[in-house]
């Protein structure tokens, strides 16, 4: 019997469960042995449920492809053949929100990319080498779910990634007030090209919900633990816009900072290329080696050159320089499916794992 953690992925045939199955083949600690979706796909094999429809650009892994996929609605049949789930199930937010504290209250960890519980008060919305220490409040939500091992922990928007972390770096300079405009890759609709051929040339100026989720979710990630739950920070104020761009993998974020107390270019670049976490002391098994790389190249960072930067883990920066209205202005880039998907809700599992929240049943 493999000594890898079993995994079940919930939503294994959309976009973001295809990207879990890729990410997590010959996974050193978890092993995927489940996989679940609607009633649709239930009973076929996973190579027959997902069709044609296979959207990664590495090919499915041989060891799913004969998987039989299981009804994700069948709770305790699933739960009972895995150690914990990754979600990323395609419903209402209610009926996700009731699912997962379903799949919880198996005594099934559940690590969610979905945004249902992303304001739940006592549930953890983790960027590990920003808010490890939210997962504290994972006692407090076992408490409410009457649980000793099952809980719900999500990953944040992946319109933040590319912002979130710096700003995070920079924390000591006290930033107070951020304007930033996201370009958003069409993967981040679970799209594809051939799938959404409006796109081809095209921009949209509109991402339903993005833009709230884009100024309200790093205030979570940068809040505190009080009473049981997370109560969000203050600052930075953040106002945004979110475009949609005819690129397939890559959300750009252009962002303007002031700071109460006056870095120098140099100062905030020192910060950047140090900035690490637990899962870099850790040494964790998806985490990049260095988290944000600076490029000094005035045309950089671009979606075709640095969207893979540590296997698509890491934030690339570039254009860091002084503003007349504000204090400093940057690009920011990271891999929407991957850090800001799949590959960040792996890391989270992870850290859970590396303390203690995750074990085998």
């Amino acid at each position: 019997m493999s000594e890898k953690l079993r995994v079940g992925i919930l939503g294994a045939t959309g976009m973001v469960g295809q990207r879990f199955i890729s990410l997590l083949e010959n996974h050193p600690w978890f092993e995927v042995v489940t996989v679940a979706a609607s009633a649709r796909s239930a009973g076929k094999t996973y190579e027959e449920a997902v069709g044609g429809r296979w959207k990664m650009d590495t090919p499915m892994p041989e060891a799913v492809k004969k998987l039989v996929v299981m009804n994700v609605s069948e709770v305790e049949k699933v739960a009972s053949t895995v150690d914990f789930v990754f979600s990323a199930v395609d419903m209402s937010k209610e009926e996700i929100k009731a699912i997962e504290e379903e799949y919880a209250k198996t005594e099934t960890p559940v690590v969610s990319n979905n945004s249902a519980h992303r304001w739940t008060p006592d549930v953890p919305m983790v960027v590990p080498e920003i808010n490890p220490q939210h997962f504290e409040v994972i006692k407090y939500q076992k408490e409410r779910l009457g649980t000793t091992r099952g809980f719900v922990a999500v990953k944040p928007n992946c319109s933040i990634q590319s912002y979130a972390p710096v700003l995070t770096a920079w924390k000591e300079f006290e930033p107070y007030e951020v304007v930033a405009t996201t370009y958003q890759a069409i993967s981040g609709a679970g799209k594809t090209f051939k799938d959404w051929p409006e796109m081809v040339e095209n921009i949209i100026p509109y991402i339903g919900g993005e833009e709230e989720k884009s100024e309200m979710e790093p205030l979570r990630l940068w809040g505190e633990i009080k009473d049981g739950q997370i109560v969000p920070a203050k600052e930075p104020v953040i106002t945004c816009q979110c475009v949609r761009v005819p690129v397939l993998n890559g959300h750009t974020a252009a962002v303007f900072v002031k700071f109460r107390k006056k870095p120098t270019k140099e100062q905030l670049i020192e910060k950047l290329v140090n900035f690490k976490g637990v899962p870099q002391e850790l040494e964790l098994p998806s985490a990049p080696k260095q988290f944000i790389q600076y490029m000094e190249e005035e045309n950089r960072p671009q979606v075709k050159a640095d969207v893979d930067y540590e296997r698509g883990m890491g934030i690339s920066v570039g254009r860091l320089r002084e503003d007349k209205v504000y204090d400093f202005k940057f690009i920011g880039l990271s891999h929407n499916t991957v850090r800001g998907a799949a590959g960040g809700a792996v890391l989270c599992a992870e850290t859970l794992k590396a303390q203690g929240y995750i074990t085998k049943k």
